[in-house]
């Protein structure tokens, strides 16, 4: 398991837009992975879900991967999220 938090930089946070790049990016890997805001974790692969954290810019949240794939994972979804998706 491979666990990095980082801080989501741009101001809209991760809504519609942002959310899907960042769930296309967690697709391209085979390990497990969750998105952590506070207390909830939920799966980085479902757009509903991470929407459903209602993710907005300034806040830190977790990253958390498991498998074969899951430190190269965690750091190019690390990368998206510190690049503010280009907006």
């Amino acid at each position: 398991m491979f666990v990095k938090d980082v801080t989501v930089e741009n101001q809209v946070g991760l809504h519609a837009r942002p959310a899907t790049f960042f769930i296309q990016k967690a697709n391209e890997f085979n390990s497990s992975i969750w998105v952590e805001k506070e207390e909830r974790r939920v799966n980085a692969k479902s757009l509903l879900g991470v929407l459903s954290l209602g993710i907005m810019g300034g806040t830190s949240i977790r990253i958390i991967a498991d498998g074969s794939d899951e430190e190269e994972a965690v750091e190019g979804l690390v990368a998206l999220v510190e690049s503010g998706f280009n907006e």
